[in-house]
């Protein structure tokens, strides 16, 4: 058992989550001047000074300590539950997981409904966040699992499925890039009107990084952070944009929209991968969903399809 005070713990990580000691209080519903009491304490009993108390307070390093401490209790006890419950057939339990826009539509289709559907007992908690956000909501252990579009390597996150998903270019049906003898390259891409998502997101950033290293500078026709704003900005014919094939296999298939290979490494590279904190063990209905996802999620059953067809071409036809 651990001699610290859980509840002043408990305060602590509030704290740090929502930025300061009022908003902390208000969403753990105690008085401020209660938590900071709670607060004051635990430092007493430490003999250790556990925040910066600034207009946005920081930890120091003892309280970093504390924090890791604390979180990593938690999640070992959620994982000790999350055994009972599996001997009870995963019966109860829940999943917390953050994904991105654009793997929503295949992720909430039938991949979800199954897998609630085979476990009613299960609760699922979805957050809704940017490639940024996502990562971070996994080290905060505000989530277990992250559904990640092109994330750098990060030595805090473990990979459990990893897939090639190139980062295509999706020109409307007819367009003069829709049917050049060779992958188009972003210098000539970046002539015609271009929609970018967000530079948060996955996607955002790997443009980022393929412009600045071909030294291109450009100036989109439209920004925006929804995928679907993306795809009906190439449908009406206003101009091309980046998504994975996969974003847009129905449109490929009824002839709205053409995908086509970029002539930059580094979109060509883009993998998506189901993450989670490197050193915390996984609940046993986390590692259920994962299986199922592994296995029902288009992003994550295989590599996209393009990338499957060029292995399937002997080496003269490439």
């Amino acid at each position: 058992m651990t001699p610290f005070k859980s509840r002043a713990l408990e305060y602590l990580e509030a704290i740090v989550r929502h930025g300061s000691l009022r908003r902390a209080a208000a969403h753990v519903g105690v008085n401020p001047s209660a938590l900071s009491r709670q607060l004051r304490a635990l430092e007493e009993e430490l003999d250790a000074i556990l925040l910066v108390r600034s207009p946005r307070v920081t930890l120091t390093p003892a309280g970093e300590l504390i924090l890791r401490h604390y979180r990593d209790q938690r999640a070992a006890e959620r994982a000790t539950l999350s055994q009972l419950q599996a001997l009870q057939n995963l019966e109860r339990g829940e999943v917390r997981i953050a994904v991105g826009e654009g793997f929503i539509a295949d992720l909430v289709s039938t991949p979800l409904q199954n897998f609630l559907a085979r476990y009613p007992g299960l609760e699922m908690e979805v957050h809704m966040a940017s490639l940024t956000e996502a990562m971070q909501l996994v080290k905060d252990d505000t989530v277990e699992l992250a559904l990640l579009y092109a994330p750098l390597d990060d030595p805090q996150l473990v990979s459990h499925v990893d897939r090639s998903q190139p980062l295509d270019l999706i020109v409307p049906a007819g367009h003069a890039l829709a049917s050049t003898p060779r992958p188009p390259t972003l210098a000539e891409i970046t002539t015609h009107p271009l929609a970018l998502i967000d530079g948060h997101t996955g996607m955002g950033q790997l443009v980022s990084m393929a412009l600045h290293g071909a030294q291109l500078s450009y100036r989109p026709r439209m920004k925006t952070n929804s995928v679907s704003v993306l795809k009906n900005f190439v449908r009406s014919g206003l101009g091309v944009t980046f998504m994975p094939e996969l974003s847009v296999l129905e449109e490929v298939h009824e002839g709205s929209i053409v995908s086509r290979e970029v002539g930059a490494d580094v979109l060509r590279h883009a993998r998506a991968r189901i993450v989670s904190q490197a050193e915390r063990p996984l609940t046993v209905a986390a590692q259920a969903l994962i299986k199922h996802l592994r296995l029902s999620m288009r992003f994550f059953s295989a590599d996209a399809p393009r990338v499957l067809d060029d292995r399937a071409l002997p080496k003269r036809q490439r």
